[in-house]
């Protein structure tokens, strides 16, 4: 009995697993909030919307969150991949979690506290607890003074249509819940489009009697794009107090939308472009 006691008392101890080294990284706030965490070395993919910080542009792109092709991303050889909520399509999800790599989906709520379980869900997955509660803290001081700074802007609040595209003639809009309310209402404005939830079509009736003040668009190119000439020559849109005030703003897609480390930043930019303050 001792002898084995000896033996077992000799023996090495049990190597703890090495955290992932090879990372594929699908969303915009994802990747960003890796880069955030000082994980980009250990990144070897990314999403079409993962743009941000500009070293991931040298990635090799797996294609769009909604359209992965999951042979394109096992051919990376990833040791963990790592996306936002909503990735697809569902089969390739499942191709990917069959394949054995592990397939982590963060949370994926539009708001405030949705960040910042975000981040702690990153920084658990990336096994970077310390780096993760810095993020939290810097990222969750900046809110705070968003909230603050909404919380004061004038009355009556500017109404907001944010509009994603024109699709035939129709609008594209950000309904209620959507990542579009989360940031106008951050940034201590109302959303006009209201009635409906996530991002749809209105109809020219809807759009005239939402009479938003402001009109929120991405700066985008190709087929969607959306002008200002656009905007004035649409028979909905250019009837619009916001329209026919000129007041159009445009922000970079990721850090309006993202809900990730930026969006203390947007919200502040936001704010600053519909109150001047």
């Amino acid at each position: 009995m001792f002898r084995t006691l000896a033996f077992v008392a000799l023996l090495p101890p049990m190597a703890l697993a090495e955290p992932a080294q090879r990372i594929v990284s699908i969303g915009g706030s994802v990747t960003e909030i890796a880069a955030a965490l000082g994980a980009t070395a250990r990144l070897i993919g990314r999403d079409t919307t993962s743009t941000y910080p500009p070293a991931v542009l040298d990635l090799p792109d797996v294609g769009y969150i909604r359209a992965l092709s999951a042979e394109g991303v096992l051919a990376l050889g990833p040791e963990l991949i790592i996306s936002e909520a909503g990735a697809g399509p569902r089969e390739a999800v499942e191709v990917l979690r069959a394949a054995g790599v592990p397939f982590v989906e963060m949370p994926g709520d539009p708001s405030p506290d949705g960040i910042l379980d975000k981040i702690d869900a990153v920084a658990k997955a990336l096994d970077l607890p310390a780096e993760g509660a810095a993020l939290r803290d810097a990222v969750a001081s900046g809110l705070a003074m968003a909230k603050a700074r909404a919380e004061a802007a004038p009355a009556p609040r500017k109404r907001v249509l944010f509009v994603l595209a024109l699709q035939s003639g129709r609008v594209m809009a950000g309904g209620e819940g959507s990542s579009a309310e989360g940031i106008i209402h951050l940034a201590g404005a109302e959303n006009a489009a209201t009635g409906f939830k996530g991002y749809k079509q209105m109809t020219d009736e809807a759009v005239i009697a939402a009479a938003p003040d402001v009109i929120l668009m991405m700066n985008r190119e190709g087929d969607l794009a959306v002008a200002n000439a656009d905007v004035l020559a649409h028979p909905a849109l250019g009837q619009t107090p916001a329209a026919q005030a000129g007041a159009m703003i445009r922000m970079d897609g990721m850090k309006l939308l993202g809900f990730g480390p930026r969006t203390p930043e947007a919200a502040a930019e936001l704010h600053q472009s519909l109150y001047g303050n």
